[in-house]
């Protein structure tokens, strides 16, 4: 009697958990559809992607089986920062109905492709053209012609190609001086190295009280000095070159005083302004001659001597969308003899920003076409022949300079050591950063032949059940930043060819959905003449409730709240940790050395969390999702006799997950 009794209970608990359960799943679908709903009001009325995105993204993460905020969610993340992320939203709505959009293959197989996952990318670009032949008759707007398909396909065999055999740069971001949370770009500098200017669309600094209908000011021209080796904040450069629209640098001459300049005006046209002695810059004029059509020119380089001026239009004629060409300058100061550069630079997709070296001879510029691995890859030629005006085949610079993301606005230094361009990367600080490129001095060529690349094998893998784990895997120098090609043997195994004879150490950082992500610096010995191996195996923790993680990169001055440089990476995986995995809620922590008195370092701690939490909040994360506490100096992780190894690791941030 007692046991039916019991049973009697269990089932009765049981049903009404199933009720409740059902109550809320009915909720969240209803909270679901009141979200989606805001954030079609939003782009309606403004097009501000940012804003709608967050709202997509908790509607698809309140009803999985929302197609719509699914599809929504996955659409806008392939407009933003976030286009890898896209892929989780779409197959949600591909599980459910293939049919639900003519090209949702396509759309996850984009995602992959600027994931770098070029595997997957393959397999869904593949099963889109399988659609496309099977439906000769369909006519859609969504519907992407073969050739396009093809195109893609081809870029993503070239990613494989790059990423296995990267090239040895060294790439990094120019920091908060220079860069911000909207998009930075087009960087030039002067002979001296110690002028930069820029295009920005931040809201600081800029001089439009208007905003362009993604709802981010339009853009401004800005400049920062740099003294003592250190660039100064960028300002905005001056009242008289910028205007309330759209106002973006192209070129600066050697001497820094002669600025070009992009407006929308007749469709878009370059402008040049002087610097007065007094260091004022003068109102922008029409560049004169042959140059400015009734097409669009965007961007223009200034041969070192004068005499040349590199440019990109869309005028009729060319060989594809947008193409590069020449201009002479004549006698009284004219634009003339505009001419093609041919086949050679040109493709029949876009090419643009033109940089013509200190040499006169060595073009770099950007195009989507070629043998390209997505958006715009960088590119250099050679003139091989003035007097005809013959350059050499363009040669793609490779990985990690170029990704399936926008690689642009290349400058060189004048000694050709260092070179400075806008990009999409991990370690960005909003949408495009601006970062400066070096090439490591390297291993002398003919050691180089000698050596076989040392293989080190990465394993990931589940640290409860220790199943392998698909991840995304980097190995970079800590040095220089370069970093290390890899292929993906098996999931959860990754081969890196370290190439350095020397032993060094390097940066190994590991994320996967629905774990906490894992940065860590390993030595790894130097590979030598004979086959050398090296493995480290990654035991991933899934983000269960009360699991707590250090924050290993994100580390401060004594006394200060402000994140010392490196320290973005670290924050911006976080961001994309707690982007994949909507439903986490954290706590924040502050921690300090024991230098100082115990009230100061409990409010120090506190304030560095939440120097955390703003950044993260800024970057869309809702801030109900994030609580901060400073614990001071009371739970250090090391000994606080030494500042390496022991107070800078205790001056350090934790998060801990308090709802998944």
């Amino acid at each position: 009697m007692h046991s039916i009794y019991r049973i009697l209970i269990f089932l009765a608990v049981c049903t009404a958990l199933t009720h409740q359960a059902k109550a809320q799943s009915q909720q969240d679908k209803e909270q679901s559809a009141l979200y989606m709903e805001q954030a079609e009001l939003i782009m309606s009325a403004t097009q501000a992607m940012d804003d709608a995105l967050d709202l997509m993204v908790i509607a698809a993460n309140l009803d999985t089986t929302n197609m719509k905020a699914n599809f929504g969610a996955g659409n806008v993340h392939l407009f933003t920062t976030g286009k890898a992320r896209a892929s989780k939203y779409f197959l949600r709505v591909f599980r459910q109905d293939p049919t639900y959009h003519f090209n949702i293959e396509y759309l996850i197989a984009q995602s992959y492709h600027y994931g770098l996952d070029f595997d997957r990318a393959i397999k869904f670009y593949e099963l889109y053209k399988t659609k496309l032949q099977a439906n000769p008759g369909y006519s859609g707007e969504d519907k992407v012609d073969l050739t396009v398909v093809d195109r893609k396909i081809y870029e993503c065999k070239n990613g494989k190609e790059f990423v296995a055999n990267p090239s040895n740069y060294s790439i990094v971001n120019l920091g908060r001086e220079i860069n911000s949370e909207f998009d930075d770009y087009a960087p030039v500098i002067n002979e001296n190295e110690d002028e930069l200017v820029f295009t920005s669309r931040r809201r600081e600094g800029n001089l439009n009280e208007d905003v362009a209908d993604d709802n981010k000011p339009y853009e401004d021209i800005f400049i920062s000095i740099k003294k003592d080796g250190k660039w100064s904040r960028a300002k905005n450069i001056s009242n008289k070159v910028n205007t309330p629209f759209n106002d973006s640098n192209l070129a600066l001459s050697a001497d820094g005083n002669t600025l070009f300049i992009y407006k929308d005006e007749n469709a878009g046209d370059v402008y040049f302004s002087t610097r007065q002695a007094d260091g004022s810059w003068t109102v922008p004029q029409p560049l004169p001659g042959d140059v400015n059509s009734n097409y669009r020119e965007t961007s223009v380089s200034l041969s070192k001597d004068g005499s040349k001026l590199y440019f990109a239009s869309d005028r009729i004629g060319g060989l594809g969308g947008s193409d590069i060409y020449e201009a002479t300058k004549n006698g009284v100061g004219e634009w003339t003899k505009v001419k093609n550069l041919g086949p050679n630079i040109n493709s029949e997709l876009d090419e643009d920003s033109p940089f013509i070296d200190y040499d006169n001879v060595t073009l770099y510029f950007s195009s989507q076409g070629k043998k390209g691995m997505g958006g715009f890859d960088i590119f250099k030629a050679t003139l091989t022949n003035p007097k005809k005006g013959e350059w050499s085949q363009a040669e793609n610079l490779g990985y990690p300079m170029n990704t399936p993301e926008d690689d642009i606005f290349y400058v060189g230094s004048k000694d050709g050591e260092r070179g400075y361009y806008s990009s999409i990367r991990d370690d960005g600080m909003g949408y495009s950063d601006i970062y400066i490129i070096t090439t490591p001095k390297g291993t002398p060529p003919d050691i180089e032949k000698e050596i076989v690349p040392l293989q080190y094998e990465v394993t990931v893998m589940d640290s409860e059940t220790k199943a392998p784990v698909e991840a995304k895997v980097k190995l970079s120098k800590v040095s220089d930043n370069s970093v290390s090609g890899y292929k993906a043997q098996a999931v959860g195994k990754y081969i890196f060819a370290v190439k350095s004879p020397e032993t060094e150490e390097y940066n190994l950082s590991v994320e996967s959905d629905g774990y906490a992500f894992q940065n860590m610096v390993v030595e790894i010995r130097g590979a030598s003449e004979f086959e050398r191996n090296g493995s480290i195996t990654i035991m991933l923790k899934k983000l269960e409730v009360g699991t707590v993680h250090v924050l290993r990169n994100i580390y401060f001055d004594y006394g200060k709240a402000t994140f010392k440089e490196g320290a973005y990476s670290e924050l911006n995986k976080l961001e994309n940790m707690l982007k994949q995995n909507e439903r986490i809620k954290v706590e924040i922590s502050g921690h300090t050395d024991n230098v100082s008195s115990a009230a100061f370092n409990k409010k120090l701690s506190s304030k560095r969390a939440n120097a955390v939490k703003d950044f993260l909040v800024s970057k869309g994360i809702d801030t109900r999702r994030i609580t901060t506490v400073g614990y001071g100096e009371e739970r250090p992780l090391a000994s606080n006799d030494d500042e390496i190894d022991g107070r800078e690791l205790n001056r350090r941030v934790e998060f801990k997950v308090l709802e998944n």
